[in-house]
Formats: structure tokens, C-alpha cells, sequence
């Protein structure tokens, strides 16, 4: 008997969701207007005719540049060593002037209870694999070939293993069939 009314339930609940379904009221796509011909004209004639470029500066000229707080063109050995005194701040969580060993493996032990989903005070093989460093992904380098001329046939590096050879794909031969 019970049969019956689990079907009976499956079966009102299937019509009640296929009426929601069919009165679900969509709103109209909304379509903006096109811009007025005027603004296109004018953002069109302000464009430079060259892209910008970033500046030369090598990385150490930017970090260097960062240290430097006073711009002078001479790093300090306060300036050197002020990163370093705001990281010892931060974790010098009493103010005494030193760190204890809490204090210094505070980041360690947090990442540890984090990865820890069970609370058992060890750590399995999977929520060990949580805890291994974020790499960030390499960003890829140009590799455009220099001048002004077509790139050779597979880039710089040659064809793709399998690929035709350089001159393009061989010629058919007559006769095979």
C-alpha cells in the first residue's frame, strides 16, 4: 500500500514543478540602443594612432624604485629595512619587541588547523595535498620572430612533430589506386 502513495506523492510533486516550470514568467531580453552616431564619429577620431607603450624599466629598476621612498636615488639602510620591520610588526602580536616561537609559526599552525577538515590533530594524504603552495601560472614569453617579414612555417621553433615539412605538405603521387 505503501507503494501507492509514494507514486501519488511522486506524481503531485512532478505536476507541481512542471507548473512552475510553465508559469515561470521570463523577464524580455533587454535590448540597449545603439550609440548615437555622433559619439561613434567622435571616440573614432580620438584615438591615438600608436598604442601605448610601457615604460623600459627592468625589474630592478621598479623595485628599486619601490624602496626608494623619498626619491632620491639612494636607498637607505631604514628604507632597506623597513619591509622587514612592518612583516617582524605583524607578527609580534604582544608588541614586546620579540617574536616567540607561537608567534612566528602563527601562519604555519593556521594553515595546519585549516587543512586539518577533521579536527583529529594529524593530517591524511589528501588534506596534506591542500596544503601545498599555490604556483601561479608561468606567464608565456613572446616568441615573434624579429622583422618585418611572415613568420616561418611553425613559428620560430619549426613545424609540429607530425606536421608537413617546412616547404608544406608533399606532393601526391600519380598512379596509386
Amino acid at each position: 500500500m505503501w507503494r501507492y502513495w509514494v507514486g501519488g506523492a511522486g506524481a503531485l510533486l512532478l505536476a507541481v514543478a512542471g507548473m512552475f516550470l510553465f508559469r515561470g514568467t521570463a523577464a524580455p531580453e533587454v535590448k540597449t540602443p545603439p550609440p548615437p552616431p555622433a559619439a561613434v564619429a567622435q571616440a573614432e577620431e580620438e584615438l591615438p594612432a600608436e598604442a601605448p607603450r610601457a615604460s623600459e624599466r627592468t625589474r630592478e629598476q621598479k623595485r628599486f624604485d619601490r624602496l626608494d621612498k623619498d626619491k632620491n636615488d639612494i636607498v637607505s639602510r631604514d628604507e632597506f629595512l623597513a619591509l622587514r620591520r612592518r612583516a617582524f610588526a605583524k607578527l609580534d602580536t604582544n608588541g614586546d619587541g620579540k617574536l616567540s616561537f607561537e608567534e612566528a609559526a602563527v601562519r604555519t599552525t593556521s594553515r595546519f588547523a585549516t587543512a586539518d577538515k577533521d579536527r583529529s590533530g594529524t593530517l591524511t594524504r589528501a588534506e596534506f595535498a591542500a596544503t601545498a603552495p599555490k604556483r601561479r601560472p608561468q606567464q608565456p614569453r613572446c616568441r615573434c620572430p624579429q622583422g618585418d617579414g611572415p613568420p616561418p612555417p611553425g613559428g620560430r621553433r619549426g613545424p609540429p612533430p607530425g606536421g608537413p615539412p617546412p616547404g608544406g605538405p608533399p606532393p601526391e603521387e600519380e598512379g596509386e589506386d
